[in-house]
C-alpha cells in the first residue's frame, strides 16, 4: 500500500452561492491528490505518456461528510491499497484544517496503450517504483 498526503487551498471560484465547495470541484482535488501522488514516486503523466501509455478515467466514487468552504486548506490523502494491473485504483481522503473527515473519494484509471488503442499492463518503470510499497 502507498499513501500520500497533499494540500490545496479552497479558491473562492470554487465555492457555490451556500458558500460550500460545489460537488463537482472534488474531482478536481482527486487529480491533485493523484498526480502529486504520482510526482513522489518521481512520475508524472507526460513521463506515462512518452512511453505511449494514457491513464483516463474509468469510474468516479465521492461521498460527502461535511462541507469546505472558501479559504480552508484541505489535505487530500490518496491511497493505493492494491499493486496496479491494467486499472489502477486510488483511494482518498479528504480532512479539513481541523483535521475532521469531510470527503471519501475514488476512482479508477485504466492503463492504455495509446498506440494499439487498448488497456495494457503499466509501464515496467512504473511498476518498479511502486512495487516496493506492496512487498
Amino acid at each position: 500500500m502507498y499513501t500520500h498526503s497533499t494540500k490545496i487551498r479552497v479558491r473562492y471560484s470554487e465555492t457555490d452561492q451556500m458558500g460550500y465547495v460545489y460537488n463537482g470541484n472534488y474531482a478536481q482535488y482527486y487529480e491533485v491528490g493523484r498526480v502529486e501522488m504520482l510526482r513522489s514516486l518521481d512520475m508524472t503523466y507526460g513521463s506515462m505518456e512518452a512511453y505511449g501509455v494514457m491513464m483516463p478515467l474509468l469510474e468516479m466514487n465521492s461521498k460527502f461528510i461535511k462541507p469546505a468552504y472558501y479559504d480552508q486548506e484541505i489535505t487530500i490523502k490518496t491511497t493505493v491499497k492494491d499493486l496496479p494491473g491494467v486499472r489502477i485504483v486510488f483511494s482518498y481522503e479528504l480532512f479539513n484544517e481541523k483535521e475532521e473527515l469531510i470527503n471519501l473519494g475514488s476512482t479508477t484509471l485504466v492503463f492504455f496503450d495509446m498506440e494499439k488503442k487498448r488497456p495494457c499492463h503499466p509501464p515496467q518503470y512504473f511498476m518498479d517504483r511502486i512495487t516496493q510499497y506492496f512487498t
